[in-house]
């Protein structure tokens, strides 16, 4: 077996794995097929690039996913450490201004001693090393037959979609207000108001847009419940949007203090504040619709789209029966599956599994045994879901107390103050965990 550890991708979880691995001394051969092959999604051949939003969510820890980065964080993560360095304003969410981000975490990978780099895809899971399989939900076609012919399983598919960006200098501020939902965080975000009519008009029009035609391999796939096409959504009712991404609540006019029909919300997505998305207005209408309905949006009569939203495939194992709570392929423990490609959904959640197989990977290389998180961390929450949750019908699955151990305590409480005690608890055991690795 050899003294070095084979990671394969170089996305968050990937990125994270590796640098968990050279931090304890131990040599990775990192291998990233892009820019020689990409994906529909990737646009750059930088480490970690965020293909969808640059939101990484809440940042408290009385939230399930706050919690995870300061988990994260206490156990020296490299993607929290960039993330924390090019934070942009984003109310009381951690937004990042996505390039400098991922330049942070590809620079300290390509210029780690302990790192070489592979430029080249990687098609077959070598016999004589520990590996890391984190190739993403894009996982490339080779790849995943790879994967498909060793582990006999079959994949489960859903749709992902990203939402368009546009540039803030193109709209008509006239008509758009900055505020934070309930004035939480600072008016960080910028606000398109509707009016009755105004939202029926533009309902009709998203309702009836025409969507880009689907590839082949994606017809027979089902659409992920968590990043649903707002054109899909809509398509559910007509106050379904509106009490969805497109809710007014918190959000009262600065001029009268009355609370507009619905909204749409547009969250800086780069540094220099130049560039903002729709906040959940992920989609797969074609261009030209985009462009037509989306200028129906008040203030975004003439807006310049930077990015137009795009769909595409994302794969996932059946952890379940495949993987143990270490993120160790059972029939084969010098191979782990890191990241969304193991049914974690979410940037964070996908950089923590990366973050665990890597701590897992050096420990095994060094003779030590694989540590399993317990369910009453978030991390532990995560890998026990994927490696022990319902295998039939198994489903990617973001961070949320849900799926951590309660605190037993029949007392009732606010639920800030519940989730305050699960999280200390939780990062008493992180603390725990940091001196014995």
């Amino acid at each position: 077996m050899k003294n070095n550890v084979l990671v394969i991708g170089a996305g968050l979880a990937g990125s994270e794995a590796a640098w968990q691995l050279v931090t304890r001394g131990i040599p990775v051969e990192l291998a990233e097929m892009r820019p020689d092959k990409s994906s529909p999604a990737h646009h750059t051949d930088l480490f970690a690039e965020l293909v969808c939003s640059n939101s990484l969510r809440a940042a408290n820890i009385e939230n399930a996913v706050g919690l995870l980065k300061e988990e994260m964080r206490r156990l020296g993560s490299l993607i929290m450490e960039s993330a924390d360095t090019h934070r942009v304003p984003a109310g009381g969410a951690l937004a990042v201004d996505r390039i400098p981000f991922s330049q942070l975490i590809t620079d300290r990978l390509k210029q780690h001693p302990l790192i070489t780099l592979r430029r080249e895809e990687i098609t077959e899971i070598p016999a004589d090393q520990i590996c890391i399989i984190a190739t993403g939900p894009l996982t490339s076609d080779s790849m995943a037959e790879t994967i498909r012919r060793i582990t006999g399983a079959e994949y489960f598919y859903f749709h992902d979609a990203a939402a368009p960006i546009v540039q803030v200098d193109s709209l008509d501020m006239t008509k758009v207000y900055r505020a934070a939902r309930y004035g939480k965080g600072g008016a960080d975000y910028l606000n398109c108001p509707f009016t009755k009519a105004e939202y029926e008009d533009f309902w009709q029009a998203l309702t009836t847009a025409e969507c880009a035609e689907l590839h082949e391999f994606e017809k027979k796939d089902s659409v992920f419940e968590g990043c649903m096409p707002i054109e899909v959504m809509a398509g559910r009712g007509i106050d379904t949007i509106r009490y969805g991404p497109m809710k007014p609540v918190g959000l009262e006019l600065p001029d009268t203090g009355e609370l507009p029909y619905a909204v749409v919300q547009l969250r800086q997505d780069n540094g220099s504040a130049t560039l903002y998305n729709l906040v959940g207005f992920q989609t797969h209408l074609k261009f030209g619709e985009q462009k037509r309905v989306f200028s129906m949006i008040p203030g975004l009569e003439h807006a310049e789209f930077i990015r137009y939203g795009v769909m595409h495939r994302n794969s996932y194992i059946n952890s379940p029966v495949l993987l143990d709570a270490t993120l160790q392929y059972r029939k084969n423990p010098h191979v782990f599956f890191a990241g969304q490609i193991t049914g974690v959904e979410g940037y964070l959640e996908s950089a923590s599994m990366g973050l665990l197989a890597g701590i897992n990977a050096g420990r095994l290389i060094k003779g030590k045994a694989p540590i399993t998180f317990s369910q009453r961390t978030a991390i532990g929450g995560l890998s026990q879901y994927i490696s022990d949750g319902p295998n039939e019908h198994f489903q990617p699955m973001n961070i949320n107390f849900g799926i951590m151990e309660s605190l037993g305590i029949k007392k009732r409480m606010k639920k800030k103050e519940k989730n305050g005690l699960l999280a200390q608890r939780a990062l008493n055991e992180i603390n725990e965990i940091k001196e014995k690795i």
